[in-house]
């Protein structure tokens, strides 16, 4: 090899080696932000661009792909602690001709956060419907998704704002009395019990109890190393404050029951996804949603738990597909009859 050569190969060995312990040192010292950068990729790779809508002084954020067509537009609402980003797993079996939004939850990610806001159930789905004015997506009836708390949003906003809505899918949605109580429940009643209710399960602070709440959420056991453990919690700990403001309005008499107390109103086609294995929110509640909504369609998935959307979200997007094109053969056969 001759001195040429030998110079390039040096030079290419440097110029891969930067990147490459650039990468290492950010997993090894700021996985929160390999996390940020992670997402960020993901967006832009699944052709989702993210903005921001004002209704007065309040800000929300939402990411978009495609615009409205003949099709419904889909609107997703993410669950408790979450973000819009959740959906990027779903996001990924749809198709690219769908107008697709997902919108940061009252007080989450980049949507603004007050003290003075009101975060029960109904006040979301008020501030949820201050957004959907804002981007004119109830020009036409949309397809409302929720999941969770998210859930418990999108069933309330279907019984108050039915005419902004064709359709809705909720998945594993809070504000259901259950039958039978969940693994969460009975953590929570346990740390009632003992006065130490500022533990709660869903809002981790060390990475023992990050790795705690994924297996609480997931049937799945996904092998998380340790360093991805920290990047969640650091991303998480900046907004924990936050976090048991939210869930203690959430859990409160105003809240818990949301759903509950509005799903005889809801007059949309709906579909209901739920894991057999979910220990957050039992399944049992999928059996009192399909007795009080006249045309609702009900799925268990088998081996999944309270977090489908990341379990299962070839299946979930599948069946979301599924019954839209169900609806829209339905409405079609109506036009003809």
């Amino acid at each position: 090899m001759d001195l040429d050569m030998l110079n390039m190969f040096v030079i290419a060995s440097s110029t891969l080696a930067i990147p490459i312990l650039a990468f290492v040192a950010s997993f090894l010292l700021w996985p929160s932000a390999l996390i940020r950068i992670y997402y960020w990729y993901w967006r832009r790779a699944l052709g989702m661009q993210v903005r921001y809508a004002n209704y007065d002084d309040y800000q929300f954020c939402y990411s978009y792909r495609g615009r409205p067509g003949y099709r419904p537009s889909i609107l997703m609402l993410h669950g408790f602690s979450a973000h819009k980003d959740m959906w990027l797993s779903i996001v990924k079996f749809l198709p690219k001709n769908l107008h697709l939004v997902c919108v940061d939850m009252p007080g989450h990610e980049g949507t603004t956060r007050s003290d003075l806001d009101d975060y029960s159930i109904s006040g979301q789905a008020k501030r949820i419907h201050q957004f959907v004015e804002c981007i004119k997506l109830n020009r036409k009836p949309f397809h409302l998704v929720g999941t969770s708390m998210g859930g418990n949003v999108a069933g309330v906003y279907a019984a108050q704002y039915p005419e902004d809505i064709c359709s809705l899918t909720l998945i594993c949605p809070a504000g259901l009395p259950s039958t039978t109580d969940s693994k969460f429940i009975k953590q929570l009643r346990e740390l009632q019990e003992s006065k130490r209710i500022d533990r709660i399960p869903l809002i981790p602070s060390t990475p023992e109890e990050m790795a705690d709440m994924l297996k609480l959420c997931s049937y799945v056991r996904f092998k998380v190393p340790q360093q991805i453990l920290q990047g969640l919690v650091d991303v998480r700990i900046p907004h924990n404050e936050f976090y048991r403001k939210l869930f203690l309005e959430i859990v409160d008499e105003k809240s818990r029951h949301s759903l509950h107390e509005n799903m005889s109103k809801i007059k949309a086609p709906t579909q209901v996804i739920w894991g057999k294995q979910d220990q957050v929110l039992d399944v049992s509640g999928a059996s009192v949603l399909a007795s009080a909504i006249p045309d609702c369609h009900v799925y268990i998935l088998e081996n999944c738990g309270h977090s489908v959307v990341v379990e299962r979200p070839r299946k979930t997007a599948n069946l979301i597909l599924e019954f839209l094109a169900l609806l829209h053969s339905i409405d079609n056969n109506k036009k003809q009859a």
